[in-house]
């Protein structure tokens, strides 16, 4: 019986093997390339990133302010009912001053829709008295009655006038003053484009340098939205009590944006 002979498998190339033994790597470390577009050749790209800084002085404010009543202190017996009358009487008080500061404000020639009065809020507020050698003493309660005012202020000039209104109005508190922009779009907008005119320029640049001719524009990313916060001014009405003249300086609003952009180099 003849004897079949099985030829030897043939050896692949070298070259074969290899670019075989890449792909696999390369699937097993999770690269991907971006597509290419039609017509654009794969990995012939260059992409910059590019971020703007943008600072606008602010053209209006918000100011909080706070008024409250109080009712007389008790001894605390394990009740947080008020007495309905004090009760009474403090809302009475606290609204009386609440119309009166909002036709105060008014006759300063603040709109009326800029004013925001906040509902009532009630709450015990508890007084520990100080006793005798080193030990706590009584604890007495009240209630507080408390309405917060909000203001819209557009004309910057006038917010020292219309804080010198709110002292006299014998305001509470004073929480602060809010900076803020009336166009919030058009700055945002403005600092993107900012953002987008550093990446053309950092792209023309490279591209000099490099001796590279650019085409179009491949893709456009925004990779961090222009961030906004307004700026913010504390104060304190002891403060506002003073005979120094205070000053206000609202400073600058930052807004920073940064874009991705991918030009393809043609050939």
């Amino acid at each position: 019986m003849p004897l079949r002979h099985t030829p030897a498998p043939r050896r692949q190339p070298r070259a074969l093997l290899a670019t075989l033994l890449f792909v696999g790597l390369l699937g097993a470390a999770g690269v991907s390339q971006a597509q290419a577009l039609p017509g654009e050749t794969p990995g012939h790209r260059l992409q910059v990133q590019a971020q703007s800084e943008l600072r606008v002085a602010p053209d209006m404010a918000t100011l909080d302010a706070r008024l409250w009543e109080r009712t007389p202190s008790v001894a605390q017996d394990g009740s947080e009912q008020a007495d309905p009358e004090a009760l009474s009487e403090a809302r009475d008080r606290l609204e009386t001053r609440t119309g009166e500061l909002i036709r105060q404000l008014e006759n300063q020639g603040i709109d009326s829709a800029a004013i925001s009065a906040g509902s009532l809020s009630v709450r015990p507020d508890y007084i520990q008295q100080p006793g005798q050698n080193g030990d706590s003493g009584q604890t007495l309660v009240r209630t507080q009655l408390e309405r917060p005012i909000s203001l819209r202020i557009d004309d910057l000039s006038r917010l020292p006038t219309i804080l010198d209104a709110l002292t006299q109005a014998g305001v509470d508190a004073l929480d602060g003053v809010t900076y803020d922009l009336k166009d919030r779009d058009a700055a945002t907008d403005k600092a993107l484009s900012q953002a987008l005119e550093k990446a053309r320029h950092k792209a023309r640049l490279m591209a000099e340098t490099l001796d590279i001719q650019l085409g179009r524009v491949v893709q456009v990313e925004e990779t961090g939205a222009p961030r906004y916060s307004p700026q913010m001014m504390s104060m304190r009405s002891d403060a506002m009590e003073s005979k120094a003249a205070p000053e206000y300086r609202p400073g600058e609003i930052t807004l920073d944006a940064s874009v991705r952009v991918a030009w393809e180099i043609e050939n």
